[in-house]
């Protein structure tokens, strides 16, 4: 079964499949996918649903899930983690309210949109989304960013009316929470060393190495690694900020050291990388 990351807060995508993926997947985040046209099966821990253009589905941490296409389908993709909810770009009284409902979430498959008024709001959200994202105008990243907001905000509400009378909030999977420790501090170089999250969460070394390539399908320094890369790269194409600055948000050393950790991962200077994107 493979197992997927996200690097980055949130992240958009849509693409058009005529032929089923090989293998069941688990992600390491949520993952909002709207059916834009086709028909197929979804499979959600072993339960399945038949989705046709404007479904909305919604993957969760915890859930094995594949797909099986039946007619060419177009599909929108929002991933989103812990750390975009928690980052202040949600409204900070809702951020506890809004975590919980989306982990509690009723892990079966099919369209989470129960709504009909909120059916009709989310196509044209996901058709402005991918507009903005392809044509990259003026403000582009901002109007994206609000509608990913809202369109969180939407489907937790869709959720929150049908969540079970009781829930148990204190059903984390160990390993979804070392993985928020990381996002959490990736910005403190310090605290991702293998001595403190071992401390952090109580385990040996050696468990911790295994616990975590079983559960992300990469050690421990790979996915910070490719974590940081990642957080480089979004700075680099999508802001103005001067490599100086970009040493000290990340925790380098200097200038020197995020020079090399860069060139050493993607084979090219972080200047020259910023160049080939203008």
């Amino acid at each position: 079964m493979d197992k997927k990351n996200l690097y980055e807060p949130f992240s958009i995508a849509f693409e058009t499949l005529d032929q089923s993926p090989v293998h069941e997947h688990k992600n390491s985040f949520f993952e909002l996918v709207y059916i834009l046209s086709g028909t197929g099966i979804q499979r959600v821990n072993k339960n399945e649903f038949q989705y046709r253009p404007g479904h909305m589905l919604l993957l969760t941490p915890t859930d094995i899930s594949s797909i099986e296409i039946n007619t060419t389908t177009q599909f929108f993709f929002l991933r989103f983690n812990d750390i975009y909810i928690k980052s202040g770009k949600i409204s900070a009284d809702n951020i506890q309210r809004l975590e919980f409902i989306l982990k509690n979430a009723n892990h079966q498959p099919g369209c989470i949109l129960r709504n009909l008024t909120d059916k009709t709001l989310v196509k044209p959200m996901v058709e402005a989304m991918i507009r903005e994202y392809v044509n990259r105008d003026l403000y582009n990243k901002e109007i994206i960013q609000q509608l990913v907001n809202t369109l969180i905000v939407i489907v937790a509400r869709n959720i929150a009316k049908y969540l079970p009378d009781e829930v148990d909030a204190g059903t984390e999977e160990k390993a979804m929470n070392i993985l928020q420790y990381i996002q959490e501090n990736i910005y403190d170089p310090g605290k991702l060393r293998t001595e403190e999250i071992c401390d952090e969460f109580g385990i040996s070394k050696t468990y911790l190495g295994r616990y975590f390539k079983k559960h992300t399908k990469e050690t421990l320094q790979q996915y910070i690694t490719n974590y940081r890369i990642k957080l480089i790269e979004n700075r680099l194409q999508y802001s103005d900020m001067r490599i100086t600055e970009i040493t000290d948000e990340l925790g380098f050393t200097d200038v020197s050291h995020l020079n090399k950790f860069f060139k050493k991962n993607k084979g090219i200077s972080p200047t020259k990388y910023r160049k080939e994107l203008a």
